[in-house]
């Protein structure tokens, strides 16, 4: 049985034009937003950095590739990920490598960084079909001086991360074995943007948002939340490769 209100073509236009206005606000919100975060103070990166690549070592400087705008992804694959990322930032990825040449012409160079070992990234990768560069960030101290990951010490300090790990919903306890990992592990990686200037010869910090903040979610959810029906309050995802059907 249909579970929702119908109504006539006149009712729909009400309810329409009433909805426009709060979406209107709802833009103007979102303007004077964005103008305040460009506002930001940027803090200069004092630390030096060297990363792997697919092409050998790079320093935080050399990864805007002659650009001066830096925008990474930081996605969820710890050293102790034994099976691949977290199937929610692989959906992420999947759609990042379009957006790469109207980025490059704006200024902005697009990498993603992650934990495990460079030879996992590149393998997974090249299984997910990417093209967009992978960072390993392994055996550094970038993503705990800059929140993109949690010492142990640190997890255990926060109640929210302990709750999970101490009484996991059925779809976290699933989302564990699709990534390889105990949830102890999994679960100090954030799924995080984060943004770096480089001017006059210096890399400055600029921004990091980290999920759950819609930002952070894949693309496709945008669309989603245009569509008639609510997706199922359970946060699971698959990696492409891997849909039940």
């Amino acid at each position: 049985m249909l579970d929702h209100k119908i109504g006539t073509r006149e009712e729909w236009q009400t309810a329409r034009n009433e909805l426009a206005k709060l979406e209107s606000e709802h833009a103007e919100l979102g303007q004077r937003v964005t103008e305040q975060r460009r506002q930001l103070p940027w803090v200069a990166v004092e630390k030096e950095y060297e990363f792997d690549t697919e092409h050998g070592k790079k320093t935080l400087p050399e990864l805007f590739d002659g650009r001066s705008q830096l925008l990474a992804y930081n996605i969820m694959f710890g050293p102790d990920y034994e099976i691949g990322a977290c199937p929610g930032c692989s959906n992420l990825g999947d759609e990042l490598d379009a957006t790469r040449v109207h980025l490059s012409h704006r200024d902005v160079t697009l990498v993603c960084f992650s934990r495990a070992p460079i030879d996992r990234l590149i393998a997974y990768k090249r299984r997910m079909g990417w093209q967009f560069p992978y960072v390993s960030t392994y055996g550094t101290e970038f993503p705990f001086d800059f929140g993109l990951a949690l010492t142990p010490e640190q997890a255990k300090e926060i109640p929210e991360v302990k709750a999970m790990i101490d009484n996991p919903p059925e779809w976290l306890e699933e989302w564990g074995r699709q990534v390889g990992a105990k949830l102890e592990d999994g679960l100090r990686e954030g799924p995080s943007w984060i943004a770096f200037a480089r001017e006059d010869g210096r890399v400055y910090h600029t921004y990091t948002v980290m999920a759950p903040d819609p930002f952070v979610a894949p693309y496709h959810a945008f669309l989603l939340d245009r569509t008639p029906k609510p997706g199922p309050e359970e946060p699971r995802a698959w990696r492409k490769d891997e849909y039940p059907d």
